[in-house]
């Protein structure tokens, strides 16, 4: 009796959880559709084309292309040297390939990637799932940081165009100015953080606190390993140097159509750094590998240039940012591919020595 009560709980349980994988990659798809819908609905898409068949020069695509490649290879450096320090000692090449496939495979499910590659770590060097997991969250972590911090500079630095771009926009200043001068803005972010503060302090028991504090002790443990290990200082500079291929690689972009070119040419670096900020803003929106956010975060950036550049239209700037991400996605795809036809020559070639040995 006791027995079938069991399975009869554990039956109600499944079934109560069959809506958590529509949740996990149903909203993903219905964003990047439903965004990839607006956009292309909104332009013409012949004039589009048009654009990249006779104004890109695809050499400025190619070399971003490489710095995306080498941003790879960067990441998974500064990763092994984490893993070092968790005595996770795994080849470089494996990491790389790690990190490889973790790109092509949120393509299809987002988030997955990164469970993915915690997996295949672990399992390959024989580690702890926990372990190798603390270390690519305090990765994933460490970016987020990078970001906020590249925000609050851009901010400061593009102060004067944000402003010039507001006042262009009377509506949206209005909008901002409105939310920004409200009581009510003022009486409920305060009530929002004392409740929030109340439920943290007097139930601890809380399944939702519970999940929190034990993904913020993950967090910190892996920031902990950080402080502890060795080699801080080329995991900083790692750190630099990954970001700034990130950045270089849209910058280069830049320069492949003329009206981009001539948003460097008027108005410096710093456009670039706020299409950036944006564009990796954009990451954060859950979606098939950043497709459709990661467009109109562009898009919605080169609009705050196009005043004083009259050929930099709608479709202009949709044609730009679809070309980026066409063909970072394609990238991603071929290195997906390289990267599991290697893993599994690597399995094979583990088998047979396995079985070397055994004879």
């Amino acid at each position: 009796m006791a027995d079938s009560h069991k399975i009869s709980s554990g039956d109600t349980a499944a079934k109560g959880k069959w809506w958590k994988p529509i949740v996990k990659y149903g909203v993903p798809l219905a964003v990047t559709v439903g965004l990839c819908y607006l956009l292309f609905t909104q332009v013409d898409l012949h004039e589009m084309l048009n654009i990249i068949r006779t104004q890109c020069d695809f050499r400025w695509i190619l070399a971003g292309l490489a710095l995306s490649v080498v941003s790879h290879v960067i990441r998974a450096m500064r990763w092994r040297i984490q893993l070092y320090a968790l005595d996770v000692k795994s080849p470089l090449w494996i990491i790389v390939l790690s990190i490889f496939g973790t790109y092509a495979v949120n393509l299809i499910f987002p988030r997955l990637g990164e469970f993915w590659r915690t997996g295949y770590i672990s399992a390959r060097q024989k580690a702890p799932f926990t372990t190798v997991f603390g270390s690519m969250v305090c990765d994933r972590l460490s970016d987020t940081i990078t970001v906020f911090l590249l925000l609050l500079l851009t901010l400061v630095l593009a102060r004067p165009q944000i402003i010039g771009y507001l006042s262009q926009n009377p509506a949206l200043n209005n909008a901002v100015s409105g939310v920004l001068s409200s009581p009510w803005t003022w009486i409920a972010v305060p009530a929002l953080v004392i409740v929030l503060w109340l439920v943290w302090k007097f139930s601890p028991d809380n399944k939702a606190v519970r999940a929190v504090k034990n993904l913020l002790a993950g967090i910190w443990e892996g920031f902990a390993v950080i402080g502890k290990m060795k080699g801080k200082g080329r995991w900083l500079l790692y750190t630099l140097l990954l970001w700034g291929c990130y950045f270089f690689q849209l910058y280069l972009a830049f320069f492949a159509f003329p009206a981009t070119a001539q948003v460097i040419a008027r108005y410096g670096i710093i456009a670039a750094l706020v299409c950036f900020v944006l564009s990796s803003i954009s990451m954060a929106v859950p979606s098939n590998g950043g497709i459709g956010p990661y467009q109109w975060a562009l898009i919605f950036g080169l609009g705050m240039y196009s005043a004083g550049i009259p050929e930099l239209t709608v479709d202009y700037a949709t044609a730009f940012a679809n070309l980026v991400l066409w063909c970072n996605t394609m990238l991603l795809i071929v290195l997906g591919i390289i990267t599991f036809i290697a893993i599994t020559l690597d399995k094979h070639h583990t088998k047979k020595l396995l079985r070397q040995n055994e004879s």
